[in-house]
């Protein structure tokens, strides 16, 4: 019963990890706008503001796009993985583990997520698991010598 549940529980959880990314990455993309974005990044001491601004928008629009539909998870969860990570060390890391201004917590949670769903294989309801699977049809395990 379990085993037959875990598709649906991956694909809960890609969907709304994917949601979440994705909503992050529209609001720096389009409701502030990569200008007041690169200036945010650059105004926190982020190191090469405009291509680390770029490539976290591209990260989480295409990483939450990734996640919701199951396709290159591995590259998606660390990408994503990095991301927080930058976050966390760049932005939050003072605020230490749980503040209201701003911890950690939250993107290293985002963080370790992304890792674990992107290793995870994505279930039977990924993209991923299509292709996958139909490369290991054509295999068949080799039987072991007998001993003479």
């Amino acid at each position: 019963m379990i085993a037959r549940l875990q598709p649906i529980g991956l694909l809960i959880g890609r969907v709304m990890l994917g949601v979440v990314f994705i909503a992050h990455g529209w609001q720096k993309f389009s409701v502030n706008g990569m200008d007041a974005t690169v200036q945010g990044f650059e105004g926190m001491g982020i190191p090469a503001p405009t291509l680390s601004a770029y490539f976290t928008v591209a990260a989480e629009l295409i990483g939450g796009v990734a996640l919701i539909v199951g396709a290159l998870l591995p590259l998606a969860g660390l990408a994503l993985a990095g991301v927080m990570l930058g976050a966390m060390y760049f932005v939050h890391l003072d605020g230490g583990f749980y503040s209201r201004d701003g911890g950690y917590e939250y993107v290293l949670l985002l963080a370790a997520i992304s890792i674990a769903i992107g290793f995870s294989g994505g279930g039977a309801l990924a993209v991923d698991s299509l292709w996958l699977n139909k490369k290991e049809v054509g295999t068949r395990p080799v039987p072991a010598e007998s001993p003479a």
